[in-house]
């Protein structure tokens, strides 16, 4: 996720949920393969902490994508992602991202000239269709036979962008009719969403829902954790009953399980806060230290407008902080509520 998925974020995802696989931020192979040295900055990580750690890249030049893979395998990555489901209109415009999926040939390529380069898995992120879902299958079997390891489906088309509710059925098709992984993703806030949807499949991809309240991703490992078997016939997961075994309420450090944060009272979000702050300062304390006091303060905006919201006074939280500029002023207001 653009703008997201930093290192600072991957690292406290991964500190709350360490079974997590994270990936980078989605990053241009024209850049990587030019040298371009923003991007290369864009790669580092901290291996002790963020694998398996999985880069992904767009773009639409084989010869780039090969030359951009042999650099992230250079820098020690688990695995590459290829991103064929952006719906930005300046990606699609420039035949990247989901408009792959109305050129099957040259994604087969790019997948091909990208497993060519490396040893390392290559992947692929992709939607439901442009317009239809039919388009799915027959699009990810050539994925496939040109070598991608692992497939993620987001459960809309590109004609949707992020519209309506997910459908994940056209993924529960797909993963009949492949033999690599399929990861299904959309529409998951809770690890509840998680189990309804996984259905056959051989894992969820959580996105958007991560806004906010990366806890989600320990709740789900801790669900997934009573799942141990799969039925031989369908493929679906199995829930293993244990007795007395129940997820539990509160982890090692204290804090509260994800939830949906609507579904409690402005009393409880604040509690919640207070609760998952010492989590929230030390994101900070990550930005800042992997990109220096000015950008790590300004590119951690978003996140906090995403962790202050809900209980009494955060709309007034929220644009204080969005102003200040400096480390210890945006802690010493979060430390204030």
């Amino acid at each position: 996720m653009a703008g997201v998925t930093d290192a600072s974020y991957r690292q406290l995802i991964k500190r709350v949920a360490p079974e997590t696989i994270v990936f980078t931020e989605f990053l241009s192979s024209d850049a990587l393969a030019y040298g371009a040295e923003k991007t290369l900055k864009m790669l580092e990580f901290d291996p002790a902490i963020e694998r398996p750690f999985i880069v992904q890249i767009f773009g639409a030049s084989p010869a780039k994508f090969l030359e951009a893979c042999k650099v992230i395998e250079q820098i020690g990555a688990d695995g590459i992602d290829i991103n064929m489901g952006c719906p930005a209109a300046k990606i699609v415009s420039s035949c990247y991202g989901s408009a792959l999926i109305r050129n099957p040939k040259l994604a087969a390529e790019l997948v091909h000239a990208a497993t060519n380069a490396v040893r390392i898995p290559v992947s692929v992120k992709t939607r439901l269709g442009w317009d239809k879902t039919e388009e799915l299958i027959p699009f990810c079997q050539g994925l496939v036979e040109a070598g991608a390891k692992a497939l993620s489906i987001h459960g809309r088309r590109y004609h949707d962008k992020f519209a309506g509710a997910a459908n994940w059925d056209p993924i529960y098709a797909l993963k009949r009719e492949v033999s690599v992984p399929v990861i299904g993703n959309g529409d998951i806030a809770s690890a509840s969403d998680a189990l309804q949807k996984i259905g056959n499949l051989d894992g969820v991809m959580v996105g958007r829902g991560t806004f906010g309240n990366p806890w989600i991703m320990k709740e789900i490992s801790e669900a997934f954790a009573l799942f141990d078997v799969r039925d031989e016939v369908t493929g679906e997961w199995a829930f293993l009953s244990r007795a007395n075994h129940r997820a539990p309420e509160n982890n090692e450090q204290g804090e509260r399980h994800a939830c949906r944060v609507d579904e409690n009272s402005a009393a409880d979000r604040l509690n919640i806060f207070r609760e998952r702050l010492p989590f929230i300062l030390e994101h900070c304390d990550l930005s800042v230290k992997t990109k220096g006091e000015k950008r790590g303060v300004l590119e951690m905006r978003r996140h906090l407008s995403s962790y202050i919201k809900g209980f009494d006074g955060a709309k007034e939280l929220r644009m204080r902080v969005l102003t200040l500029e400096s480390l210890d002023d945006v802690k010493t207001a979060l430390q204030a509520v």
